[in-house]
C-alpha cells in the first residue's frame, strides 16, 4: 500500500473546513493548495488528486474529477486527508461495475473491519459495529431481518394516503408567502414526519432529531476550520444525547409495547437474546437519520433541477405519469450519499489495480451514476431515463432497506409541490452541505409563484 504522507508537525488554516490543519512551512501548504487547485480545474495529474480536499468540494460533489479518475484512473489512490496526519489512505472506486463488484462481495470488502464512512477516527467503530449497515454476514442479515417484512414495497404502498396527508400538511403552511427555503421550510419537516411516524416519535420532537442528525453526520459542516478533536466532541455530544432520547423511548416501548420500529427493536431478539441497549440504539439511530437525510437530499436537488430544465419541468406537468421515472432520474443524478466504504479482508485485485489487506475502499456513488459506460449523455437531466442507478447501493446484502419508502415519499413529494407551485423559481443561491459523505443541499431559497 503507498506510504501515508503526514508531516509531524501541523497548524491550523482558517479558510478550509476539509484542509483541517495542514503542514508547517507556507511553501509546503501553497504548493499542496495550488496543486489541487489546478487538479480541480482540469489540469495537473489526476494521481496528485486529494479527493478529500475541500477545494474539490465546495459546491456539491467533485463530479468532473470523478469524470477524469473513471477515465484516467478508476482506481485511484489518495495518499492522505488533508489535516487528519493520522488518517490513512484509501483507493477510490469510480466506475458502477467496479462498484457492483464490491458491493457484492462481502468476504473481500468488509463493512464491519473498518466502517463504512472514510473517515474512522470521528465517530466510535464499536457503535458503527452496532448498526446492521456496519456489520457483515451473518449478524447483519440476522438484524436486517428485523425490518425488512415492514419495508418491502407492498407495504409501504399502504402508507401512500398518509404520506401524502404528511406533505400536504406541511405544504398548507407556505400559504400567503412569496418565498421559503424548500430545505427548511419543507423537505426537513416531511421526511421527519414519515420517518418519525414509523418510529413513534412525537411530533413535536421531530426539529429535535433532525438537528441531532445533522450534528451526528454534518459535524464538519460549520464553514469554520477546527481539530479533528473538534469533530469529535461534536460527534460523542450528539450521540450522547441521541442516546439519552431514545434510551427513554426504549424504556416506554418495553413497559408499553406499540406497533412503531422502536418497539421492535426494544422487543427484538437474535438468536434467543434480545439486543444489547447500545445495538437498539444505533438501530434506531441509523433508521432515523436515513429516513431524514436521504429522501430530503434528492427531494431538493431533484426540485433544484427541475426550476433550472424548465422544459422537463413541463412535461411533468402535462404528463404527472412520467413522475416516477423522474424519481430515478433523480436518484442517480443526486444519489444522498457521496459514498460508503469497505474494509478488504485480504490482498485482492480490483480492476487490475492491488489491493492490500486493510486497505479502505470508498465507493463514489455520484461518480457511478454518471458513468459513460452505463448512460447516454450522463450529465443530463432527462425525466423520461427512468435509469437503473446505484443511489441505494450496487446490490448485494447491503441494498438500502428503505429504498421503497424513498421512492414513494419522493413521487408524493414533487407530485404535490409541482401540482401547487407549477411556477417555482431560485430565488437566492443554493448552499451545499459541505461533507463528502452527505450529498445535499444546506439552503434552497425559492420563489413560490403562484398557487394553483
Amino acid at each position: 500500500m503507498p506510504p501515508d504522507q503526514a508531516h509531524p508537525l501541523h497548524r491550523r488554516l482558517p479558510d478550509e473546513p476539509f484542509a483541517l490543519i495542514e503542514p508547517v512551512g507556507e511553501q509546503v501548504s501553497s504548493r499542496r493548495v495550488s496543486n489541487q487547485v489546478e487538479i480541480a480545474a482540469g489540469g495537473g495529474k489526476i494521481e496528485d488528486a486529494l479527493v478529500f480536499d475541500f477545494v474539490h468540494w465546495e459546491n456539491g460533489p467533485p463530479l468532473q474529477l470523478f469524470k477524469r479518475m473513471r477515465s484516467e484512473c478508476p482506481i485511484h489512490w489518495t495518499s492522505k486527508v488533508s489535516g487528519l496526519p493520522q488518517t490513512k489512505g484509501f483507493w477510490s472506486v469510480t466506475r458502477a461495475e467496479d462498484i457492483q463488484t464490491v458491493s457484492r462481495d462481502w468476504q473481500t470488502y468488509s463493512s464491519e473491519l473498518g466502517g463504512v464512512v472514510a473517515i474512522d477516527e470521528v465517530f466510535p467503530i464499536e457503535l458503527a459495529r452496532a448498526m446492521f449497515i456496519g456489520m457483515d454476514p451473518p449478524k447483519h442479515d440476522r438484524i436486517k431481518a428485523l425490518f425488512q417484512a415492514g419495508f418491502t414495497p407492498k407495504r409501504i404502498a399502504a402508507h401512500e394516503d398518509e404520506i401524502r396527508e404528511i406533505v400536504v400538511t406541511v405544504l398548507d403552511r407556505l400559504d400567503g408567502r412569496e418565498t421559503c427555503d424548500l430545505v427548511a421550510d419543507v423537505a426537513q419537516p416531511a421526511v421527519s414526519r414519515v420517518i418519525g411516524s414509523f418510529m413513534g416519535i412525537p411530533e413535536e420532537d421531530d426539529a429535535a432529531w433532525a438537528e441531532l442528525m445533522k450534528m451526528a453526520l454534518g459535524a464538519n459542516d460549520s464553514g469554520e476550520s477546527g481539530s479533528i478533536d473538534d469533530l469529535e466532541t461534536t460527534v460523542q455530544e450528539a450521540l450522547q444525547r441521541v442516546f439519552t432520547r431514545c434510551n427513554a423511548m426504549i424504556a416506554e416501548r418495553r413497559e408499553n409495547p406499540t406497533d412503531d420500529l422502536t418497539s421492535v427493536l426494544a422487543h427484538a431478539e437474535v438468536e434467543g437474546e434480545r439486543l444489547e441497549d447500545h445495538e437498539i440504539v444505533m438501530g434506531f439511530f441509523l433508521l432515523v437519520a436515513a429516513g431524514t437525510d436521504s429522501t430530503k437530499a434528492t427531494y431538493c436537488s431533484a426540485m433544484r433541477a427541475l426550476i433550472k430544465h424548465p422544459f422537463q419541468r413541463r412535461l411533468l406537468l402535462d404528463d404527472p405519469t412520467l413522475i416516477p421515472s423522474a424519481v430515478e432520474e433523480s436518484l442517480r443524478m443526486f444519489p444522498a450519499f457521496a459514498h460508503f466504504r469497505r474494509t478488504a479482508t485480504k490482498d485482492t485485485e480490483l480492476a487490475g489495480q492491488e489491493i492490500k489487506k486493510g486497505d479502505k475502499v470508498i465507493m463514489w456513488y455520484p461518480s457511478s451514476n454518471r458513468d459513460e459506460t452505463r448512460y447516454e449523455d450522463p450529465d443530463r437531466f432527462d425525466v423520461r431515463r427512468n435509469p437503473e442507478h446505484q443511489a441505494f447501493g450496487a446490490g448485494g446484502r447491503h441494498f438500502c432497506l428503505g429504498s421503497a419508502l424513498a421512492r414513494l415519499e419522493l413521487k408524493v413529494l414533487l407530485e404535490e409541490t409541482l401540482a401547487r407551485y407549477p411556477e417555482m423559481e431560485i430565488a437566492g443561491d443554493p448552499v451545499y452541505v459541505e461533507s463528502a459523505l452527505l450529498n445535499q443541499l444546506k439552503t434552497l431559497p425559492v420563489r413560490l409563484g403562484a398557487r394553483r
